[in-house]
């Protein structure tokens, strides 16, 4: 590496957050996003279930999906943004797979995900 190069993963190191919870596809969070109206500033909460994770360092990302009111609803948030106040993690949930996109086209109780078991 050059050292134009190290000198961008020092300062990019130091930007990564640390206080995210270790999850993964299938887990179920809640996400406590801040909404700004006006002048004021609320916090909002968006429960459901990783899709998918990408990128490393500064640039990842999380897809969470939920079914409100029979339609799926999908935000993807960056882990380093300012908008994301905080990330509960509720359940850890066991899949086969790192996108599970096939989650999409599923109903009832063929959408649920197993949780996964501590050994």
């Amino acid at each position: 590496m050059t050292t134009n190069q190290q000198q961008i993963k020092i300062v990019s190191d130091k930007q990564v957050r640390t206080d995210m919870p270790d999850f993964n596809t299938g887990d179920i969070v809640k996400v406590h996003v801040k909404i700004k109206e006006g002048e004021k500033e609320r916090i909002q909460m968006f429960e459901g279930f990783i899709l998918k994770t990408s990128g490393s360092g500064n640039d990842a990302t999380f897809t969470v999906r939920k079914e409100s009111f029979g339609i799926g609803v999908e935000k993807t948030f960056f882990v380093n943004s300012p908008i994301v106040a905080k990330v509960e993690l509720l359940k850890k949930g066991k899949v086969r797979k790192s996108k599970i996109f096939y989650m999409r086209e599923r109903k009832g109780k063929s959408a649920r995900i197993k949780p996964r078991v501590k050994k």
